[in-house]
């Protein structure tokens, strides 16, 4: 928490008359022991705002050149937390309102009431430091949240955090690269929350796995009668996404006619749904992903390249873990702690053997592959710490007992095997799904796969998740 001592305020006082500027500085000096810059003419202002942090500014109303109520304006729409007082010896209730509404801190008439002055100032530099704690502890909050999600103290992953905190601050265009596992969808998400837009909704669409039939119509919405199963109605998730940010992971797979569409919402910032006549504003941020080399895609006539140049307005690419080795240790820890309390599993740690093997692994999955090691080998460990072998062989399948296996030797060996792997997958789908309390996307996470994967896998097996809500 920032600490400060009186002397440490910093005050500007205007006044056209010189002898009203010495009696002001000289009875604030006194009580409180500020700076003070004194200027006749209110033009100034600019300069020292420039130079130096200032904690109040005080000004009269009736000045030439300027008057006190359009330098307020002016000093508010560079820092609206900057408190300023308004004197004048022409006070009027209208005058006070006006001042009020346009952010005066208090409006005092002349000649001034030097207790009430002191008093006022007081409380005006103890509110601007009030405000400047909160920023700096919104910030420490900001910057914490930041190292816990995206994971790492190597030089590129610091450079990634730097990069994310200027580019949340904007609203343009973000075009994320980086292999798969690397952690584009996390750096989309961190993106959005430290946004002006984290208020707003957040939507994933994952590109591949929505069939191109209906993409377009995803995306843009489409009207009641558009096509022959369209009976009502359905807004477009660009339109859900309004005031929000859309996330269109693996940009690089969807077709030309979407990619069309798709440019002119991002140069005109509307969509038209299928079967409509008309467009509809969207205020949307978009990032995009992919783990392709979009401009070989350009080359080979598979992306379009005015696209591609709309997307990359910012580019940010993903670091894999061969990049960051130095990293691994410190993921491997948190995951151990994440899983560890997940399954309720009291392991303190790795073995020095095994954090060499961690370290030395080539991980083709990255980031994603470590996670899914370390949860297996958390789950099938028997010991405190985790070993090589835990990590080289998570596990294996209980082998089956005599009277089930006496069953299955009776089928062939292919209708065993879907007999076998049918049972397993509806227990182990039906466990998962009732810890989850019937959450698909904490379910897929849970099991370490995708979670249309897992859609696929309820719908193919007829398991109603409607049963573990």
């Amino acid at each position: 928490m920032l600490i400060y001592t009186m002397t440490e305020g910093s005050i500007i006082i205007i006044d056209d008359k010189t002898d009203m500027l010495a009696l002001l500085k000289r009875l604030l000096t006194r009580e409180l022991s500020c700076t003070i810059d004194t200027l006749t003419d209110p033009r100034g202002v600019d300069s020292i705002l420039a130079s130096k942090d200032v904690d109040l500014v005080i000004s009269d109303v009736k000045m030439p050149g300027k008057d006190g109520i359009t330098l307020l304006k002016e000093i508010k729409a560079k820092d609206r937390d900057i408190p300023v007082i308004i004197l004048t010896g022409f006070g009027t209730i209208e005058m006070a309102v006006e001042a009020l509404k346009y952010g005066a801190y208090d409006f005092i008439t002349k000649p001034v009431n030097n207790e009430r002055l002191v008093h006022t100032v007081r409380q005006a530099i103890q509110y601007r430091r009030i405000i400047k704690e909160k920023k700096l502890l919104e910030e420490k909050f900001r910057l914490t949240t930041l190292q816990r999600e995206l994971i790492g103290e190597s030089e590129a992953m610091q450079a990634l955090m730097e990069t994310i905190k200027t580019v949340a601050a904007t609203d343009e265009t973000v075009l994320i690269t980086g292999e798969t596992g690397t952690g584009k969808e996390l750096v989309a998400r961190t993106i959005h929350r430290l946004s002006n837009r984290s208020k707003g909704p957040f939507i994933t669409v994952n590109c591949p796995a929505i069939p191109e039939t209906i993409l377009e119509s995803e995306l843009f919405g489409y009207r009641k009668g558009a096509f022959t199963s369209a009976s009502t109605d359905k807004k477009g998730l660009f339109e859900a996404a309004n005031e929000g940010t859309i996330f269109l992971d693996e940009i690089g797979d969807i077709p030309h006619s979407v990619q069309t569409k798709l440019l002119r919402v991002l140069q005109e910032k509307e969509v038209k749904p299928l079967g409509d006549t008309e467009n509809i504003m969207v205020d949307v941020r978009v990032i995009a992903s992919t783990n392709q080399n979009l401009e070989e895609r350009i080359a080979n006539g598979q992306f379009r390249e005015d696209l591609y140049y709309r997307l990359n307005v910012i580019h940010i690419h993903m670091p894999n873990l061969e990049e960051r080795r130095e990293d691994i240790p410190l993921l491997a820890r948190y995951f151990l702690k994440e899983f560890s309390l997940q399954y309720d599993r009291e392991i303190k740690g790795f073995t020095e053997k095994a954090l060499e093997y961690l370290k030395n692994r080539h991980w083709k999955g990255n980031v994603r592959e470590l996670q899914n090691v370390i949860k297996r080998a958390v789950i099938f460990s028997k010991s405190s710490q985790i070993d090589v072998e835990e990590l080289e062989k998570p596990g294996s399948l209980t082998p089956c007992p005599e009277t089930i296996m006496d069953e299955l030797l009776k089928l062939d060996y292919r209708t065993a095997r879907e007999k076998l792997l049918r049972e397993f997958t509806e227990s182990y789908i039906s466990h998962i799904m009732k810890k989850t309390k019937g959450n698909i996307s904490q379910a897929a996470a849970l099991a370490g796969v995708e979670r249309q994967s897992l859609q696929h896998l309820l719908k193919k097996y007829n398991i109603d998740i409607s049963k573990f809500r």
